[in-house]
């Protein structure tokens, strides 16, 4: 767990009174919540619950319907106008969301690339780093992640494991402000969880701010600071992690903590 959270006045990350809906369905039905700098936040919950729709919410990748988002105290999505707010041109999404970095369910590496583009791509094309310093640092992440020897192969060479584990060097290479994660390890086999947990467990480690959605609950008591549990796209409890298991308040929580519990999940004691 990492023992280094900056609990600043302004958080990096701030959502307040989040609406989101899909037709009649209220996916997201008001969360509140917070990220300070260096602090690892595992959202959790069962199927349904909004997990998945709140980080593609923060990543303006759904329009909302309610609510407001804030990274770094900037508002996403939309800037004040006279006495109302309006949505940002599509150029200024972008500028946002180049602050963050996502990695996904799928891992949604270009076939037809190396490794080593599909990580330098973003870094050179949309950030402007020179080509040589995006290779450099490519090759950094590539033997953080124990790729180094795997530069030079295309996606298909690899394990689903080791696709995952690229996608998040791609994320990092782009030097985000916070880091997304949605399910990262929920399409792969069970036997290579466990490498994709140990790198995140790693990134946690160095200070990367992170917002991880996922099922792995061992992974959540060991490395993240804080646990938030979603229900009916509402957040019911939001606990340092150690109170979040040991001493859930809620019936729901309790519930969820026993019946996933007793299903097999990745290791990280």
């Amino acid at each position: 767990m990492n023992a280094q959270v900056n609990n600043s006045l302004t958080p990096v990350l701030q959502v307040v009174g989040l609406r989101k809906s899909y037709g009649d369905h209220l996916a997201l039905d008001g969360v509140d919540f917070e990220v300070h700098a260096r602090e690892v936040v595992a959202v959790l919950g069962p199927s349904g619950s909004g997990k998945s729709t709140l980080v593609r919410c923060i990543d303006q990748l759904e329009s909302i319907q309610g609510g407001a988002m804030y990274l770094d105290g900037e508002l996403l999505g939309y800037e004040r106008h006279r006495d109302g707010i309006r949505p940002l041109t599509d150029a200024d999404v972008q500028r946002q969301r180049r602050r963050m970095g996502m990695v996904f369910q799928q891992f949604n590496l270009f076939p037809h690339w190396t490794v080593l583009r599909n990580i330098t791509e973003a870094p050179v094309k949309v950030h402007g780093v020179p080509p040589a310093e995006a290779k450099e640092r490519a090759m950094e992440l590539l033997a953080r992640v124990g790729l180094a020897d795997k530069a030079n192969a295309h996606p298909r060479q690899l394990s689903g494991g080791q696709q995952q584990r690229v996608a998040i060097a791609r994320a990092v290479a782009t030097r985000p402000r916070i880091l997304l994660f949605d399910e990262p390890t929920s399409s792969l086999d069970p036997e290579l969880v466990d490498e994709v947990l140990q790198v995140m467990k790693d990134l946690a480690e160095t200070g990367m701010t992170m917002i991880v959605v996922t099922h792995e609950l061992e992974f959540a008591r060991h490395v993240a600071d804080r646990c938030v549990f979603m229900a009916d796209g509402q957040v019911i409890e939001d606990r340092p992690s150690a109170d979040f298991f040991d001493r859930p308040e809620s019936t729901r929580l309790r519930t969820f903590l026993t019946r996933t519990s007793a299903a097999p999940a990745g290791g990280l004691a």
